[in-house]
């Protein structure tokens, strides 16, 4: 028996591998994508202050002091001015709704109360569902507060420019006052436990039954590809419900998170969200040759989810190319509507401009996934 150390044979190896990676054209794929999905992510995609944040303002009178408040805010870089029109109720309703982040309110008799040196109130109220994204916008609005009238108060009123602030502002954090961070990660960490484990055990089960041969035992039945793809996600789904009851007790009494809206509604959405991702890994499946791969893909599309989702990082934080990626995840539109059931009491219509991404993202995945599983099984 040879026992030298031969370069010949670790050259013979080493070329043999070379031409296996040249075969598993994914894996290769895979070992080059992941990286520079993750750097691409992370160097441009998070920014942990966000920006250029939506906001309405309710202008309820029209004075020379209100149209510099309003000018200060655009020239600002944290507010984007939405409109200016609405009045408190279509303002407020779209706050509730998540379509915009802050509401500013300019009172009725302010520039009076002003130049009486009352020193009226300004009311900001914000979405602190998620306090890192409203943070530093409202610390920038305390110091706006004291210069944005600056060029106003001139003459007779030169003597409140010297105070620290003409007029109080009032801030309002709405759904989540105390600015405690579970309230706002517990309801979305939801969402990526379902997107894990879903994904994942159906990919990884149904491509281990095509390694060890049991899925040509179906090639002998009558048994059509929707009710195999039925079949094999119905156990599956019976497990997403028992995570979600775990985790909704977990959310009430380890982590005491509110819960306004309909629990109903809740559990009707996550058994629409379960089947989408239990789709995804029934469509991974199909085109992964083994385990390997598939884990690989599966952590390819669990990636951006995690980090583009809004979940990690404020949404609207992100560069627009990234939040164009966001809205095509599904588990962006089901953290919006699991935080806006749970901690503004959203009902189905203030759901909806969530809720039908969800279902086309879920119809198409079902086709495409039907498709590829019928070749899988042909």
């Amino acid at each position: 028996m040879n026992i030298r150390f031969s370069a010949q044979r670790l050259l013979a190896m080493i070329h043999k591998e070379f031409i296996q990676l040249r075969r598993d054209r994914l894996t290769f794929a895979m070992m080059v994508g992941i990286p520079l999905l993750q750097l691409t992510l992370f160097g441009f995609a998070i920014n942990g202050d966000p920006k250029h944040l939506p906001t309405l303002v309710v202008v309820q009178d029209e004075s020379p002091f209100s149209r510099s408040l309003v000018s200060a805010l655009r020239l600002s870089d944290y507010f984007a001015i939405d409109s200016t029109e609405l009045g408190s109720a279509q303002a407020s309703q779209r706050l509730a709704r998540g379509q915009t982040q802050f509401v500013i309110t300019i009172p009725p008799d302010f520039s009076r109360a002003l130049q009486r040196g009352q020193k009226p109130t300004l009311l900001l109220e914000a979405d602190a569902t998620d306090p890192s994204a409203t943070a530093n916008a409202i610390n920038a609005m305390q110091l706006l507060s004291q210069t944005a009238l600056q060029h106003d108060l001139q003459g007779p009123l030169a003597s409140l420019a010297a105070t620290p602030a003409p007029f109080e502002l009032r801030i309002h954090r709405r759904y989540n006052p105390e600015g405690i961070t579970q309230y706002n990660t517990v309801p979305g960490l939801m969402g990526v436990i379902l997107t894990m484990t879903m994904i994942m055990m159906t990919a990884l089960g149904i491509t281990r039954e095509v390694e060890r041969g049991t899925m040509e035992n179906l090639l002998a039945t009558p048994i059509r590809p929707l009710e195999v793809m039925i079949g094999k996600i119905a156990p599956y789904l019976l497990i997403g419900l028992l995570q979600v009851t775990i985790i909704l007790c977990a959310t009430y009494w380890l982590f005491s998170v509110p819960f306004v809206g309909s629990l109903l509604l809740l559990l009707l959405i996550i058994m629409l969200f379960i089947a989408a991702n239990l789709v995804v890994g029934i469509t991974i499946s199909s085109q992964a040759h083994n385990q390997t791969q598939a884990m690989q893909m599966t952590f390819f599309f669990f990636l951006p989810s995690i980090i583009l989702s809004g979940f990690m990082f404020p949404f609207r934080g992100m560069p627009q190319w990234a939040q164009w990626i966001g809205e095509l995840l599904p588990i962006t539109h089901f953290i919006r509507i699991t935080r806006g059931i749970m901690l503004r009491g959203n009902g189905f219509s203030d759901i909806w401009p969530d809720l039908w991404p969800l279902l086309l993202f879920t119809g198409v995945m079902m086709l495409i996934g039907l498709s590829r599983f019928r070749k899988t099984l042909d």
